[in-house]
């Protein structure tokens, strides 16, 4: 909670808040997590950690008065805290001890695990779980069959995943192929399940969100703007293997960019091309912009000129007009999307924190689990196991200013 103080670890203890991820597990449902970050990340990491740091991913991360004091890694709390289902993204590193070579990249010791207590957190999750599998690649993840596992947990970059336009395809899974694969597992469980997916993407700043949040911290708009298309397929697929009868879907951002569209371009123009008309400089600007970030640039005393195709490359940054290391999130409402049962609680302006609760009411989670709609449709079950609805919920985060349809 709010109590806690950055990077003290002593006061975190007391001060834990129950995910609705964690709640949805204490009431018989199965969950998951699938994000393009390292699993241990700051949006997923809350779902099951309690830390009052977002950066302790390993014990090599922490400082030695949070060890001393009690305080566990965010990877530690992985695989003992919340018994979550699915298990999939980034993060290989911060679960194996040091010098562990990786299996993708075994000649390179950057991308060996850091862990000093010399623990395999992924040995330990396998040996505490029956039916449970691991998987490090594509090939592995398409050769898991649904119905002969209870847990899988996917591990497919040392740390962050590749961006979209960046992805080997032939080793790394898409957004897509990881909550389809996710999807299957957790809906054979006849109690429900929650489900959390994030695409995120990293640049080369330690303490980034996800990866259409990387893309745009590091000022380049069409990795950023892929991620964001490649989630809402991701969307498109959970609805096709999902009905909206019986299940809750929700699709929000934690924050916005300095992320603008200006230019007035014509209709039919390319959102990586110029604008029609030049500035007062006399020099060509892109359609997109930022506010800030690592795309401001002054050469011999003036902005350069947007030019084509540079402006269309995958990698180009487009132009900012103050100048930072990194691109900065910004200060407005984020929009809300949902479909399914309860849907109707998501309008209006709500405070973060409420998105939470209306979800858990929805599923009927602690503390709403004994409200009369709950008991009417336990009643109505005769006495099975199936709760009121499954929750899915499919979490977007740090979308910026491009909110996907549910």
């Amino acid at each position: 909670s709010g109590a806690a103080v950055y990077g003290k670890c002593h006061t975190t203890f007391g001060n834990e808040v129950d995910s609705v991820l964690h709640r949805a597990r204490l009431a018989g449902k199965s969950v998951g997590i699938v994000t393009t970050t390292r699993v241990q990340h700051a949006s997923p990491g809350a779902a099951y950690a309690h830390s009052a740091s977002r950066g302790w991913y390993a014990d090599a991360n922490m400082p030695k008065e949070a060890l001393r004091d009690g305080c566990k890694d965010i990877a530690w709390q992985l695989v003992h805290n919340t018994d979550i289902n699915v298990i999939l993204g980034g993060g290989r590193m911060y679960m194996t001890p040091k010098r562990t070579p990786d299996p993708e990249y075994p000649e390179d010791p950057d991308q060996n695990g850091t862990r000093k207590d010399n623990r395999d957190l992924i040995a330990e999750w396998l040996s505490a779980r029956q039916g449970a599998r691991y998987v490090w690649d594509k090939k592995g993840l398409d050769a898991v069959e649904e119905d002969s596992v209870t847990h899988l947990m996917g591990l497919f970059e040392p740390k962050d995943m590749r961006y979209e336009l960046n992805r080997n395809t032939s080793t790394d899974p898409s957004i897509v192929e990881m909550t389809e694969k996710a999807i299957r597992i957790l809906r054979r469980n006849p109690n429900g399940f929650f489900l959390f997916v994030e695409d995120e993407v990293t640049a080369t700043f330690p303490h980034a969100g996800g990866r259409i949040d990387h893309g745009h911290h590091s000022g380049r708009a069409k990795q950023a703007l892929m991620e964001a298309v490649m989630l809402d397929r991701a969307v498109a697929r959970a609805g096709e293997l999902t009905s909206p009868t019986d299940t809750l879907t929700v699709v929000t951002a934690d924050h916005s960019h300095v992320f603008t569209f200006g230019g007035s371009t014509p209709r039919g123009n390319s959102i990586f091309g110029l604008a029609p008309k030049k500035a007062k400089d006399k020099r060509a600007y892109t359609s997109i912009l930022y506010g800030n970030g690592p795309g401001y640039s002054i050469r011999d005393g003036a902005r350069p000129a947007a030019s084509l195709p540079a402006a269309e490359d995958k990698d180009y940054r487009q132009q900012a007009a103050v100048p930072l290391e990194t691109e900065t999130h910004s200060g407005e409402d984020v929009v809300v999307l949902a479909q399914g049962p309860m849907a109707h609680l998501f309008h209006g302006v709500q405070e973060q924190h409420y998105i939470a609760h209306a979800m858990a009411y929805a599923a009927c989670l602690e503390p709403y689990a004994t409200e009369p709609g709950c008991r009417a449709a336990r009643r109505a079950s005769h006495g099975t196991q199936c709760s009121p609805q499954p929750l899915l919920a499919l979490l977007a985060l740090c979308m910026a200013a491009l909110i996907v349809r549910g």
